[in-house]
């Protein structure tokens, strides 16, 4: 119904000629805070365009005549973001080559083709020829200069038609971004500047949660807006204007937000669609962060929380999960967590797969690819496809959280009930963080919902905890507990309370390399016979002789396996 009030409202605004953009110049060029390599210049110039894992090769041919090797490819070219590393290379060769490129582009009308029409794709495209409009328009004729400009005017006009329609989530945002940009960019739109800078500060207040998370809870959403904001803050005080309140407040509940997720090697915790941490982009976001405190410990809003004891980091995902168009890339990890010690990941989630084929992306969404209980191979959440996107139809509705910060630790416990429609079962996890940061303690427990006792039929249950590829895993004293090496040369023990562990093959989608084998410690158990599963990491030392001897004198499992475990370092080895 909203696609087709949209529809019918760019019909009549099109068949009325008044209230359009009209500009004849440019006054100003944002700022790109996307890192720039100048050596891609050269790669465009013979035809290589590498965008969105996918490398192709013209062969003399415009790429927008190539057959896309996936449509995120489509997506990047028609995006133009790829500008910036010709900028970046500053040589008249690359000028030539951006304008050349761009003439082509609108010379052909290829920004009629249906994915450049798309509205994300033309806010990103209308950002990118503002922000690198000097790379473009140095040294061009008036021909290409008022063709640019009437191109520019056209799509912030066919952005903003696509707005009046069903454009929700994140694309709805960053289309009102780019208006902003144009607005303030464009000679003589202060009038219309004044609404639609109104209309991006009631979507960034609906959207940014208090605590700063995005409806999607996907942490890369929140660099993504970022990198768009920031420089919007900017552009707004370069022409002597106030930059609206609620951008303002908007950045300063995103910033500390984004420092939650943060592991000790810099990488974010892999929740909801967040992939590969970019560094560059990181840098670069912290050079503008004001405020460098603590970061927060629990965003009750976003539905996520930190547990941080020396250094040792654990990070939780205690959300339930989003719905509608935020829940395109949102994942069924309710009460998945990820820990890490210093600079290295020991438990993490697979992440997500962005530009992998549809199979591969849903199954990087699924309960088994987060490091939680999963029962009987089943999600706890649905995903259906609405509108032609996998979404999530159904999930966790209750989801409890408490937590209690004491001089011996800190406490943690959630609930969620994703399970209680397929099997009537409510999952509840229990964290004990000790001071130091030496010992996690954990307890899943399985119980029946409504109260009234265990399920009559067994009921398949398996713990997973996904380690990151880095970490080298061996089983001890015939499966009753591992050993984890990291990379730092510190030793993890792993064990769970009178349960054989197995370590099973897995995959790391978030690699900056693409995917990478990696490996999962499973933990299987009858929820209706067993319904709570005890288990425990610890930290016994750096390699070598040492932790080798602990393995073997370590006794075997006893009622509480926990207290079998030699005695945790209070502090990691020099």
């Amino acid at each position: 119904m909203r696609r087709t009030r949209g529809h019918l409202a760019g019909a009549r605004r099109l068949a009325w000629p008044f209230g359009r953009i009209r500009a004849s110049r440019l006054l100003f060029a944002p700022h790109d805070l996307r890192t720039a390599d100048p050596t891609v210049a050269a790669d465009i110039y013979a035809g290589y365009f590498a965008l969105a894992g996918r490398t192709v090769n013209g062969h003399g041919e415009s790429p927008f005549a190539i057959v896309p090797p996936s449509e995120a490819w489509a997506e990047a070219l028609h995006g133009f973001g790829w500008l910036r590393h010709l900028r970046a290379a500053d040589t008249a060769i690359a000028r030539a080559n951006a304008r050349a490129l761009v003439d082509e582009f609108l010379g052909q009308r290829h920004d009629r083709e249906p994915v450049a029409r798309r509205p994300r794709i033309m806010a990103r495209r209308l950002m990118s020829f503002l922000s690198h409009s000097p790379l473009l328009l140095e040294g061009a004729d008036h021909l290409f200069y008022g063709r640019f400009i009437r191109h520019v005017t056209q799509t912030a006009e066919r952005l903003q038609l696509a707005l009046a329609g069903a454009v929700e989530g994140l694309d709805r945002l960053q289309g009102l971004v780019a208006l902003t940009f144009a607005a303030i960019c464009l000679e003589g739109q202060d009038r219309r500047l004044r609404r639609i800078e109104a209309a991006l500060a009631d979507e960034l207040e609906r959207q940014i949660q208090p605590d700063g998370g995005h409806l999607s809870r996907n942490p890369g959403v929140i660099i993504d807006l970022l990198l768009d904001l920031l420089p919007l803050r900017e552009t707004f005080s370069a022409r002597g204007l106030e930059p609206p309140r609620g951008i303002i407040m908007a950045i300063d509940r995103m910033m500390p937000h984004l420092r939650l997720f943060r592991h000790g090697d810099g990488a974010l915790a892999l929740f909801n669609g967040m992939g590969p941490t970019p560094p560059d982009l990181m840098a670069t976001l912290a050079a503008y962060d004001d405020a460098r405190a603590r970061p927060i410990e629990h965003a009750a809003y976003a539905g996520y929380d930190r547990l941080s004891a020396g250094p040792t980091t654990v990070v939780i995902d205690a959300g339930k999960p989003p719905s509608g168009a935020a829940s395109i890339e949102a994942h069924a990890g309710c009460l998945s967590f990820e820990l890490s010690s210093g600079s290295s990941r020991i438990v993490v989630n697979c992440g997500a797969s962005r530009h992998g084929a549809p199979a591969q992306r849903l199954a990087a969404r699924t309960t088994a690819a987060h490091s939680t209980v999963v029962i009987d191979d089943r999600s706890s959440c649905v995903f259906g496809l609405v509108l032609g996107e996998r979404r999530i139809t159904a999930g966790p509705s209750d989801v409890r959280v408490a937590r209690q910060d004491g001089p011996d630790g800190i406490d943690w416990m959630a609930s969620h009930d994703g399970y209680r429609r397929a099997f009537g079962v409510a999952h509840t996890r229990r964290l004990r963080l000790r001071s130091g940061g030496a010992e996690l303690v954990g307890e899943d427990e399985i119980a029946a919902q409504p109260a009234g006792g265990p399920p009559a039929a067994p009921l398949p249950a398996a713990a997973r905890f996904h380690l990151h590829p880095a970490v080298k895993a061996s089983l001890i004293r015939e499966g009753e507990g591992a050993l984890l090496a990291l990379p730092s040369g510190e030793v993890w023990a792993f064990e769970a309370a009178g349960h054989r562990v197995a370590l099973e093959e897995s995959v790391f989608f978030a690699a900056t390399d693409g995917r990478r084998r990696s490996s999962q410690l499973v933990v299987s158990f009858d929820a209706a016979a067993t319904p709570t599963l005890s288990w425990r990491f610890a930290r016994l030392g750096a390699a070598g002789r040492r932790a080798a001897a602990l393995a073997e004198e370590t006794p075997a499992p006893a009622a509480n396996p926990p207290e079998d475990l030699p005695p945790a370092d209070p502090a990691p080895s020099p």
